[in-house]
């Protein structure tokens, strides 16, 4: 694959990067109008998804910072060269300060937090799937061994990849990471028709938590584990667990608006 997509004369534009982008300027886009399709101001909806895509940024290069501090120690110029690559850690730290600062700018503004929740869910599947392939070119979250002459399968033969990212070279590996893209490319669009189908406030939203989870705990059963975590003894990873508690909740918060509305 492609870790580096191209050059500018001495500068390099990542793999990555460039479609990591190319998800968010298109999620923004998405994220105005399914803003009008609901009904919410779309300035307020653009200032949120803004704040809270660099609140996310923010807190992935902070966690980077902290897990590499001796070694920014001895070279503090080292912080400008820190590599905003796909890994777990980095994104459970960008959502959690993504999701912390959406929710407090939501209640400042006095939006409906569950309407808003419904509007972000398709834009935030299209940006998750771009991210994914991504991955896919630069080698990151790679996936386990394909069966032995698999046509599906991916081989990566680039340094860069392993040297970034740890990638095994010349081994056909499961494309989990286009598996993943798929899987929230259909989210995506099953979330943005919901929008006109939907009975209450959060329907969306609530469906769109058990579909994200339900396409990462899958997706993880063809990844490779290194650096996931391991947990109930190699029953689960780490992603896998956060996929759960996705569907739970996604379920219960469906259940529960149910059980009020019949009251």
């Amino acid at each position: 694959m492609h870790p580096v997509l191209f050059h500018i004369g001495a500068v390099v534009i990542p793999a990555y990067g460039a479609l990591a982008a190319v998800g968010v300027l298109v999620g923004l886009l998405l994220a105005q109008r399914t803003a009008r399709v609901l009904g919410l101001d779309r300035a307020k909806v653009w200032n949120l998804c803004v704040l809270a895509l660099f609140a996310a940024l923010l807190g992935q290069r902070l966690l980077l910072v902290v897990l590499n501090l001796p070694a920014l120690g001895k070279h503090p110029s080292w912080v400008l060269a820190l590599a905003m690559v796909h890994h777990p850690l980095l994104a459970v730290a960008g959502a959690v300060a993504g999701s912390l600062v959406a929710l407090l700018y939501t209640w400042r503004k006095d939006m409906p937090l569950a309407t808003t929740a419904d509007a972000l869910a398709a834009p935030l599947s299209f940006g998750l799937a771009m991210e994914q392939l991504g991955a896919l070119l630069a080698g990151s979250g790679w996936g386990v061994d394909a069966p032995e002459g698999a046509r599906w399968a991916v081989v990566y033969t680039s340094t860069l990849a392993a040297r970034w990212s740890g990638t095994p070279l010349g081994m056909p590996l499961h494309p989990v990471q286009v598996y993943a893209a798929l899987g929230f490319l259909v989210l995506a669009v099953a979330a943005f028709v919901a929008l006109r189908w939907r009975r209450q406030p959060g329907d969306v939203a609530g469906g769109w938590l058990m579909g994200f989870g339900t396409v990462v705990f899958l997706t993880e059963l063809w990844r490779d584990a290194e650096g996931r975590g391991r947990l109930l003894h190699g029953a689960l990873d780490g992603p896998q667990l956060v996929a759960a508690a996705a569907v739970v909740t996604g379920a219960w918060l469906l259940l529960e608006r149910q059980a009020l509305n019949d009251k």
